[in-house]
């Protein structure tokens, strides 16, 4: 029996034969294969279909609320999404939207302060983790935008987990807690609270890093004067009272961020704290290492901080005034508010808002109100910001030509750097050079080929390209030739050399005009010995690259000409000769044939030109003769000879008519003492004038008697002309003057 009851057992397993769908529109239903098992195991659970939602969907989701309103369901789901710390399940974006929507309308249930409280933390955190010191003047004004008195907590948190994961930044976040302690003490306040008690804890634990990072967030609170110096030197003598080597490193590094502020406002317990560390490193109880940090701890005081200043610069926002400093200590009972990092419904949330809404007013101003609102009644505060805003338009004026040097850095380092003169140009004419700084460009490419040992090609090939891509940069390397020719004198033979053949690269590669060569004068007097090498190399080079047949037709262009007057001068042969013997020992004698022409016909012109001024001149002096005949044919008729003699007199080179009047000499009565005597002549003696006494013969210009000086002889060598007309003829047609009658020749006075 009980081995029949057994086998029945197994042949009524509780595993139905068939099992069908739950759909009835299936066929015939599938067979299973019966299990070859003989376990006693319960039979699967036959789950069953769930039912239809009440909103008539039957794919299992939750339905999307109605515009109207939310039923209970989702108000449950929702609350339930809400109280879980990690946010829940996921939701799809319109169901999320449609839910915070719906909260949104009753902005004092528990659902929109918790969404209120999550924005809140996100804001702050973001604000606090995009600050620096080029942006922390916009930060300010959007963290007191935030309701930092109910998230406070959420503040300090955030900045002090900011702070121990970039010590860097220490300065930029204490700089921050600064600003907003002096609108907010309270938020200062729990700031520094929470790293003193954070401290002590981490000292107690033996938690270095710790220790280290919140007490540099401490130096630099009492830096911005948030702490008072006392934590700080208690701080130190806890370090310094039972010394280990850890203690000693944080001790030396918060000394290095609070030392200038203590040595400033508390000197002597700055001396007590350094005698402390001096006579630790006397006992040597603590590493070597430890040791050399206390060493170089004294070197940073000796060098007065200059690599660990209080308050860098940028940071220094807080007006001495308005600063705000608690005073407390790390022996002080502290409440750190651990509470105020959670979550709370608040049950006078809107009234709170408010509150803060004012404050934010108060501190902000009303600018933001006055814009939502439209009104205009603030104009003149408007015009007031303006006139502030004004001085800012017109910025600093820097005299010291710091971006001058910067961008010739620049252009120095690009040129350096270039494998070739196309990478150069396409890097260069990448820099953004300021309107009219663009022949600093062509100076530092001149400047950067004076520099090499012998000439590169590089910098021709960069400038010629430079010209060859606009007119500016055209312009401004003719106009730098020019300038490097009239200060060729101060460079060194090498630099010479290098400048002379960059530029001779460019006038023969047709990168510049060869109108630059009118500032060449090839003269004597205009030129020195470094213009003269810098001509020759000049010109060597554009020989080199054109040939002598190909360079004399370029100087010989006929629009050219009135630039080359100078350098082939063709106005005075000294020139001409001095400018063919330069060329020709240069090596470019053929450029001179036009010269050379001149010079050949210069006798010839000079005789044509003498030859025309003589006659011109002979033109005049035979019009100035017939009015002198006149005058004389007056004199001879006129009774007052005297007169006659002073307003008659005619001009000694010119011809004398033969006249036996008086003498017309222009000399004063025979009263008066006169240098030049009467000349003997064939005309009787005057009547009413007495023969000179013998004094006065020793002015004569003669000293023989005049009754043997009868026959005129011309004399061998040019004498002195007697003002006294004679009546010998001259012996020159042309005019001459009439020479005196003596044999003997005139003395010399």
């Amino acid at each position: 029996m009980a081995g029949r009851s057994a086998s029945r057992s197994v042949s009524r397993s509780p595993t139905p034969s068939t099992v069908r769908s739950a759909t009835p529109e299936n066929g015939p239903a599938l067979k299973r294969k019966r299990s070859l098992s003989r376990s006693i195991s319960p039979p699967p659970v036959r789950r069953k279909p769930s039912p239809p939602a009440e909103n008539g969907n039957t794919n299992g989701t939750v339905a999307v609320a109605a515009p109207n309103g939310m039923d209970s369901s989702a108000k449950a789901e929702f609350a339930k999404l809400l109280g879980s710390r990690s946010g829940g399940a996921y939701i799809p974006p319109a169901r999320l939207r449609a839910m915070q929507a719906e909260a949104a309308k009753d902005k004092t249930s528990a659902e929109y302060q918790r969404l209120s409280w999550d924005a809140l933390r996100k804001s702050i955190n973001g604000l606090i983790n995009k600050v620096n010191v080029s942006n922390i003047k916009h930060v300010i004004p959007e963290l007191f935008g935030e309701n930092l008195i109910r998230g406070k907590g959420l503040f300090a948190r955030s900045i002090m987990r900011a702070q121990a994961s970039s010590l860097p930044f220490t300065p930029i976040f204490a700089a921050l807690v600064a600003i907003i302690n002096t609108k907010l003490p309270q938020v200062g306040e729990l700031v520094l609270i929470r790293l003193i008690s954070q401290f002590r804890r981490a000292y107690k634990r033996n938690d270095k890093t710790v220790c280290h990072a919140t007490s540099t967030f401490i130096a630099h609170l009492c830096n911005q004067f948030v702490a008072h110096e006392i934590v700080a030197l208690q701080i130190l003598l806890l370090c310094l009272d039972r010394p280990t080597d850890d203690s000693i490193e944080v001790a030396v590094g918060f000394m290095r961020e609070v030392g200038l502020f203590l040595g400033e406002n508390s000197p002597k317990a700055n001396n007590t704290v350094f005698e402390r560390f001096r006579a630790v490193l006397h006992e040597g109880a603590i590493s070597k290492r430890c040791q050399y940090m206390i060493e170089v701890l004294f070197q940073v005081r000796k060098d007065k901080y200059k690599d660990n200043p209080a308050v860098p610069e940028g940071l220094d926002l807080v007006e001495e005034e308005e600063q705000i400093t608690h005073r407390i200590t790390l022996d002080d009972t502290l409440q750190v508010q651990e509470g105020l990092n959670l979550f709370k419904v608040d049950p006078n949330f809107l009234a709170n808002e408010e509150k803060y809404a004012e404050i934010k007013r108060e501190i902000l101003g009303d600018s933001d109100d006055e814009d939502e609102s439209g009104s205009g009644s603030d104009y003149s505060d408007e015009e007031s910001e303006d006139e502030a805003v004004a001085p800012e338009k017109a910025g600093i004026t820097d005299m010291t030509e710091t971006n001058l040097i910067n961008l010739r850095r620049t252009i120095y380092l690009t040129i350096m750097n270039s494998l070739n003169f196309e990478e150069a140009v396409h890097k260069l004419m990448k820099i953004n050079i300021p309107e009219g700084r663009e022949i600093e460009m062509c100076n530092m490419i001149i400047e950067c080929c004076s520099q090499e040992r012998s000439y590169n090609q590089f910098y021709g090939l960069i400038g010629e390209r430079f010209c060859k891509l606009n007119r500016v940069w055209t312009d401004c390397f003719q106009e730098a030739f020019v300038k490097y020719y009239d200060t060729i004198h101060r460079y060194e033979t090498n630099k010479l050399r290098n400048i002379a053949r960059f530029f001779g690269h460019l006038l023969a590669s047709d990168g510049i005009s060869w109108a630059v060569l009118h500032v060449v004068h090839m003269n004597e007097d205009e030129t020195t010995s470094s213009s003269r090498i810098f001509v020759k190399i000049l010109c060597t080079e554009m020989l080199e690259m054109l040939g002598i047949a190909k360079l004399s037709e370029r100087f010989k262009i006929p629009d050219l000409q009135p630039a080359f007057a100078g350098m082939f001068p063709m106005d005075n042969p000294k020139n001409t000769r001095f400018a063919i013997n330069y060329f020709t020992s240069i090596g470019l004698g053929r450029v001179t044939e036009g010269m050379r022409e001149y010079l050949a016909n210069a006798p010839k012109l000079l005789a044509a030109k003498h030859a025309a001024m003589q006659a011109a001149e002979s033109a005049s002096s035979d019009s100035d003769s017939s009015s002198d005949i006149t005058t004389s044919t007056e004199d001879s008729d006129s009774a007052s000879d005297s007169e006659s003699d002073y307003s008659r007199s005619p001009p000694p080179r010119r011809r004398r008519p033969v006249s036996y009047s008086r003498s017309r000499s222009r000399s004063p009565p025979p009263t008066k003492r006169r240098r030049d005597s009467i000349s003997p002549s064939r005309s009787p003696p005057p009547r009413r004038r007495a023969s000179p006494p013998p004094p006065r013969r020793r002015y004569a210009d003669s000293p023989s008697p005049p009754p043997r000086r009868r026959s005129p002889s011309p004399p061998p060598r040019r004498r002195k002309y007697s003002r006294s007309p004679s009546r010998t003829p001259p012996r020159r047609n042309g005019g001459g003057r009439a020479r005196d009658a003596s044999e003997t020749p005139p003395r010399r006075r």
